[in-house]
């Protein structure tokens, strides 16, 4: 199985001294010759050079030589490595993603906007090295590929689907957590680590978000007004029963039927009531 394998470098500056030594063997041997084979040692000290480098906390090196994966080195510090070894730094630091909204369809077909952050880091450097040609890309387009998933299978909210026990406004956490699962199965391939993914941004498409808000205020209206009628029952049928027991004035039904509909006029209206002074007697 392909997979990552750790490389131990030896230490910059044991190369370096070797690499001063061999470059100063042909000075001395010139000094006291003139022999122009010590050349050789001045090549082999300037081709040592290509050998070192310099590996930052929080970075590694993959290394390879020929074509051939010798292995990675996460260790931070000075080393000193075959020359002929080809050298990529991956970093192992934590990453964000915010991506842009996306203009997609949710369940039942409404064109929505949403937008959703991601942090990541490299896990296995042979697989974001080697598995996918820039791993980088690979999860901007694969993120993208999520959220479209994800927004497929639930409604933007239970408007047009009643049945919806779940719904991209109000699922929270459980929304989260499906879209986390989808981008770590999608970016395993590259070796890389989700450690968040949330939405970060949600909202109807602009063609209809006019239409929609309309529709919640209407829906928000009507539950007032349920309420409110709900409520003005209550104490309709309260004032009733308390005139009845105390006994303050005896109504025959059609008195009450006029004095349940002022109360209703008056509690459910959108407007205060004006009072009338009734100087006459009850049935007038």
């Amino acid at each position: 199985m392909k997979t990552e394998k750790d490389f131990k470098p030896i230490s910059g500056y044991t190369g370096l001294v070797i690499s001063l030594v061999l470059a100063a063997i042909p000075a001395l041997i010139a000094w006291q010759t003139q022999a122009s084979w010590v050349i050789i040692f001045e090549i082999i000290a300037a081709f040592m050079i290509g050998g070192f480098v310099v590996i930052n906390p929080n970075e590694s090196c993959v290394f390879t030589l020929f074509g051939a994966y010798k292995g990675t080195a996460k260790a931070n510090g000075f080393f000193w490595v075959n020359p002929f070894f080809l050298k990529r730094k991956i970093s192992l630091r934590a990453r964000n993603l915010n991506s842009d909204p996306l203009k997609v369809n949710d369940k039942v077909g409404n064109p929505i906007m949403i937008g959703v952050v991601l942090v990541w880091q490299v896990q296995d450097t042979f697989k974001a090295a080697f598995e996918v040609d820039d791993y980088v890309k690979f999860v901007q387009v694969q993120s993208e590929a999520a959220v479209r998933k994800l927004a497929g299978h639930y409604p933007y909210d239970n408007f047009d689907d009643a049945q919806a026990e779940i719904t991209l406004r109000s699922g929270g956490e459980e929304v989260n957590h499906v879209l986390e699962k989808e981008l770590t199965e999608r970016l395993f391939i590259a070796g890389i680590n989700v450690m968040e993914a949330r939405i970060a941004y949600l909202a109807y498409a602009s063609e209809i978000a006019h239409a929609m808000l309309q529709r919640q205020q209407a829906t928000a209206v009507v539950a007032a007004r349920f309420k409110i009628v709900e409520g003005a029952v209550s104490m309709v049928e309260m004032a009733l029963e308390h005139l009845s027991k105390k006994q303050i004035v005896q109504l025959d039904e059609e008195q009450k039927a006029t004095m349940v509909s002022n109360l209703m006029v008056v509690l459910c209206g959108d407007k205060s009531a004006n009072p009338v002074i009734n100087t006459g007697t009850l049935a007038h």
